[in-house]
């Protein structure tokens, strides 16, 4: 499977994002690509304070934006993030949608960030409302597990969709740049290792508002911990190969009773 990886420096104005958007997805049908992994909350970037204005619903204006993004590229939309609404609250959602445009379920992220830095508080708990329930979409027959960002330091998270027979393990993200350049690396590999599974994190990166910095480094990590793609800093869309085989050569050569 080729995939894209998109890594963006979202903003509020969610026409903006879906320009950029689009053109990297034109750049990465060019190249062949089949799915696209968006970062978390690429349609529109809040500076942390208050949730976007511009919240999702299902058949709403916004949905059927990021629907047609699918449509129009005759690509799938894996595990991008979008402030949702849900029942008078708000949900970080991951959206995924087939080629066709049609819904293939989605995911509301579970573990909220915060921190408590010297230089930086952040509570997700302000704007966002936690999920709980953990998801697998299936892409043709490939099955991925979504979780978004902060999921990632939570391995019992990915244990859970290895036994759901997930070969994919995505976070979307938006990583603060002290955590990133201490633990953005180590954790990912760390969930691909354990797991063996293909993890894809497409990332945020740069200078979004004045609140609101992310540390970028979108990143493919094979099963055996390998890195396959890092689009480091800047604006960019990166196009990988996946090579499934490997998933069974990894768990046959290291086996590991679950």
């Amino acid at each position: 499977m080729k995939v894209a990886v998109i890594q963006l420096t979202s903003v509020l104005d969610f026409k903006t994002n879906l320009k950029t958007i689009r053109s990297f997805l034109k750049e990465a049908k060019e190249k062949g690509a089949v799915a696209a992994f968006l970062p978390e909350v690429f349609y529109s970037m809040s500076d942390g304070i208050t949730p976007t204005p511009f919240l999702v619903d299902v058949g709403n204006e916004h949905y059927r934006e990021i629907q047609k993004l699918a449509t129009d590229f005759e690509m799938a939309l894996i595990g991008g993030s979008a402030a949702a609404s849900l029942k008078g609250k708000v949900v970080n959602r991951a959206y995924n949608f087939d080629k066709l445009g049609r819904d293939l379920g989605h995911y509301d992220k579970i573990n909220l960030f915060a921190c408590d830095l010297p230089n930086k508080k952040i509570s997700e708990a302000k704007n966002y409302t936690a999920g709980s329930e953990y998801k697998v979409v299936e892409l043709d027959s490939t099955k991925i597990g979504l979780g978004i960002c902060f999921d990632m330091r939570f391995s019992e998270m990915g244990l859970h969709y290895r036994k759901a027979g997930a070969q994919i393990l995505t976070y979307p993200a938006a990583f603060t740049v002290p955590t990133g350049k201490a633990h953005w690396h180590t954790l990912l590999r760390a969930r691909a290792i354990e797991n063996q599974c293909f993890v894809i994190a497409a990332a945020q990166w740069g200078h979004h508002n004045e609140k609101i910095q992310t540390y970028g480094h979108s990143i493919v990590i094979d099963p055996w911990g390998d890195i396959l793609l890092d689009l480091e800093e800047g604006e960019k869309v990166g196009v990988v190969d996946l090579d499934f085989s490997k998933i069974d050569l990894i768990r046959h050569s290291v086996l590991m009773n679950r």
